[in-house]
Formats: C-alpha cells, sequence, structure tokens
C-alpha cells in the first residue's frame, strides 16, 4: 500500500478544527547535551573521544548548533571546546558551535581563544538571572543587569564572538526587566536572544505570552535578531512548551539527548525530532537516533527506561494478543506501511527500528506463529499449542533461547512419535 493511499485509513484529528499557526521557516536546533545535560549532578561526564563521535552523530541528526562546554570552568573544558571546534572546521561540519559563559569577561575570554586557536567564530551564550526572585537572591537590581549585559556583550563582540544574550528564568521575569536587558544586549551587538524556562516554570500558554512578547519588543529594537527557547521538563511540560515556542515564533529550540539535564532534564532531542518530523516542520533523516541515544547513555552513565519513546526496548514491540495478532496480519500482507502505523503513533522505520512481537502470558496465537515464521519455522499446530501454553503458565517474556529450547524438545519427541508432555516442556524451560 503506498503511503497517500494509506493515510485514508487514518483519520488525524490533529488536523481537524483550529490549527496551530507554525511558521513556514526551518526551525533550528541547539544540541545542549554537552553543556547543560552533563550539568546533571548523576551523569559520567564523557572522553573527549565519546564527545568527537558524539558530533558526528549530532551531525547526521542535522543539529544546527552545539554548545560544546564552558570554557570558564577550567582548562579541561577549555581544550574539549577546542578539539570540538577544530572537528567542525576539519570536517566541514554545517554546525555553529557554542560556549556558554556567565556576564564575566573571566568567562567569555576563554572563548575568545579557543575560538581563535580552532579558527572559527564561536557562538558566546552568555547569560544572567533576570527575574525578581533571582535578583533578591543575588542582591542584584535593575541597574546592575544592564551594566553587566552591556559589558559582557560589548567585551564578547569587540573580540569577534556572536554573542546569543540568554535570560536565566525568563518565564518568571518582568516584562519591562526584560525588554530593558535584551535592548541592551541588542544595542551591544547580540545577533540573538535566548528565552530560557530555568526552573521548567511555564505553561504553553505562558511560553507563547512570553515569546509573543518578546518577539514584539525586539523587533522595535532590531526584527533581523533571532530568538531561542531553552526549555526543562520539571512538570513534564518540556515538549509542548518547546511546540508553544515556535507557534509563537522562535526559530531555534534547544534539546539533549535523552532528556539529560539539571534537576528534571531538559526537553529531550530524540522526542523533540521526531515531533518536528512529524508536524511537517522538519524532514530530518533520524535514522541515527537509536545510536545517537545510545552512545549518551553508555559515554554517560545514562540508562534508558524500556518503555522510553522512541528508543526505550519496547518503544515499537508488543507482546499483547490482539496488538500482536493486528500487527501479524499486517505483517502476513507484506505491507510494510501498515505494519509501521497499525498499532504505533510513531513509525519505527522513521528512527531506524522495526517492529517487534514477542510471545508471554498475554500472547495468542498469532504471536506464536509471527516468532516461528520469522525464525524460518514450520508452523506446526503442536509447536503454537505448545508453545502458547508454556507461554501462559510463564509470568515474563519467553527468549529467543527459551523458544528455540521448547521447539527442541518438541521436534524430538515428534521423531521419536513420542506425546509431548508439558512438565517436560517445563523442566526444559527451567535448563535454559
Amino acid at each position: 500500500m503506498a503511503e497517500q493511499s494509506g493515510m485514508e485509513l487514518i483519520y488525524d484529528w490533529n488536523m481537524k478544527g483550529a490549527l496551530p499557526a507554525y511558521p513556514k521557516k526551518k526551525i533550528m536546533i541547539v544540541d545542549e547535551t554537552l553543556r547543560d545535560g552533563l550539568q546533571s549532578p548523576s551523569v559520567t561526564h564523557p572522553s573527549i573521544q565519546d564527545k568527537v563521535y558524539l558530533l558526528y552523530l549530532m551531525r547526521c541528526l542535522e543539529v544546527d548548533a552545539a554548545d560544546l562546554g564552558l570554557c570558564g570552568a577550567g582548562e579541561r573544558f577549555k581544550n574539549d571546546v577546542v578539539t570540538l571546534a577544530k572537528e567542525i572546521v576539519k570536517q566541514k561540519m554545517n554546525m555553529v558551535p557554542q560556549s556558554a559563559a556567565r556576564t564575566l569577561e573571566s568567562d567569555i575570554a576563554p572563548i575568545v581563544d579557543a575560538s581563535e586557536e580552532a579558527g572559527i567564530p564561536i557562538e558566546a551564550c552568555v547569560f544572567l538571572g533576570s527575574s525578581p526572585i533571582r535578583q533578591y537572591a543575588e542582591g542584584w537590581d535593575l541597574d546592575t543587569l544592564l551594566r553587566l549585559t552591556d559589558s559582557s556583550v560589548s567585551f564578547a563582540t569587540k573580540h569577534g564572538l556572536p554573542v546569543m544574550f540568554v535570560t536565566e528564568d525568563t518565564t518568571r521575569a518582568k516584562p519591562e526587566a526584560l525588554k530593558a536587558i535584551y535592548t541592551t544586549a541588542i544595542r551591544a551587538g547580540a545577533h540573538r536572544i535566548c528565552a530560557a524556562d530555568t526552573v521548567g516554570h511555564a505553561t504553553p500558554e505562558g511560553v507563547r505570552n512570553l515569546i509573543s512578547y518578546l518577539r514584539k519588543a525586539i523587533d522595535e529594537v532590531n526584527p533581523e535578531v533571532g530568538i531561542d527557547w531553552h526549555g526543562h521538563k520539571d512538570r513534564g511540560l518540556d515538549i509542548i512548551n518547546t511546540l508553544a515556542a515556535i507557534q509563537a515564533g522562535a526559530d531555534r529550540v534547544h534539546a539533549c539527548a535523552l532528556g539529560v539535564g539539571e534537576r528534571s532534564g531538559n526537553t529531550p532531542m530524540e522526542i523533540l525530532l521526531v515531533n518536528l518530523n512529524l508536524l511537517g516542520l522538519a524532514n530530518r533523516d533520524l535514522k541515527g537516533l537509536p545510536e545517537y541515544c545510545q552512545v549518551v547513555s553508555q559515554a554517560c552513565g545514562v540508562p534508558i527506561p524500556f518503555n522510553y519513546p522512541i528508543v526505550g526496548a519496547d518503544s515499537f514491540r508488543t507482546a499483547t494478543g490482539v496488538h500482536a495478532a493486528a500487527v501479524a496480519k499486517a505483517d502476513g500482507r507484506h505491507d510494510e506501511w501498515l505494519m509501521d502505523r497499525v498499532y504505533c503513533g510513531v513509525p519505527s522505520s522513521m528512527v531506524g527500528r522495526t517492529q517487534g512481537i514477542e510471545v508471554g502470558p498475554m500472547s495468542g496465537e498469532h504471536n506464536v506463529r509471527y516468532w516461528l515464521r520469522k525464525h524460518d519455522i514450520e508452523e506446526h499446530p503442536l509447536l503454537i499449542e505448545k508453545i502458547l501454553a508454556a507461554a501462559k503458565k510463564s509470568n515474563k517474556i519467553l527468549s529467543d533461547d527459551e523458544m528455540r529450547r521448547i521447539v527442541i524438545v518438541i521436534y524430538q519427541r515428534l521423531h521419536r512419535s513420542e506425546d509431548v508432555r508439558d512438565e517436560e516442556l517445563e523442566s526444559a524451560l527451567a535448563r535454559v
């Protein structure tokens, strides 16, 4: 079945009624895994070799920019940024290198050095707390914020660095303060601003209100200045907030592999990219997503839950009889399009994976037939009966080794024209 005609089989409520107005221009992606992601207190910092490999995987996912780390955090971090930036130059990667910095010359100067050493402009992501609660905790006033903004951006631009100015805790800051800070940053040379939901406070309505306000305020100063959105998932609203930011005018959004980051983490890159493709806002080749996530999982010591979307072990497999029957029937028709969608909202083929059917306590005959067919084993009625009986008595999915052991015992008995006793099958499973 061709995909175009196949879509007639899906009534898409997502496309009915009042629809959100997404911009038609390209939405750019910033990978924050190697900076904000590594600020999680539970992750292991990857080796430079793993970082370089991850950079190649980012390129495969067509990431537009990558924060390579905090140059100001020490010589080790600066050296890593230089190495990664040089790799971008050497391999002619279409990716903007970034490094974050506080509004201090001591943080920005190492970025200047790294940029000169690598031979490529490194975008300085200069950040400063903006909310009343942060000002109160730090003992700052608005005049202090404006002074720090002007001096830091001026220093960076004077040394040839492109600047994105980030207001931390933007989603709890007053509009007049944000307008004053961003106006100062833009007039000092910042070419982008970034609204950050630093503590995951915002709702989609709040994000739309904020970004819409910022777009109007910035247009009064310089309409060419871009808007970034940086979200966290403390309330579990990370993906929907990022989509709301895009609707309201953000043209570049941030994410981390597996959603790693401080506290509950950042917007997950893999889920964001899949949603952008499904919404028609991008057409990236996402077949490298599983490897990208696996590399981060291993290098950073971040386990992937079995039920995690897109890259979890169970994302595209089932052991339930009703589900398996529908998938198996589609497979029997050799209809890959149907098989990939009949019980799945995300096509496994989009991310380089395949649908899988297992055999367990809640399975039916179609599960067993599918397994036998995929292993080129005759769908003998006795095999189906005995395997299904063993599965019903089990408290978990039967592994391939267990399934093979049952098949061997049954064929041995059939060859000797002997009855196959369930007790013998249970004994065979116990020996696997």
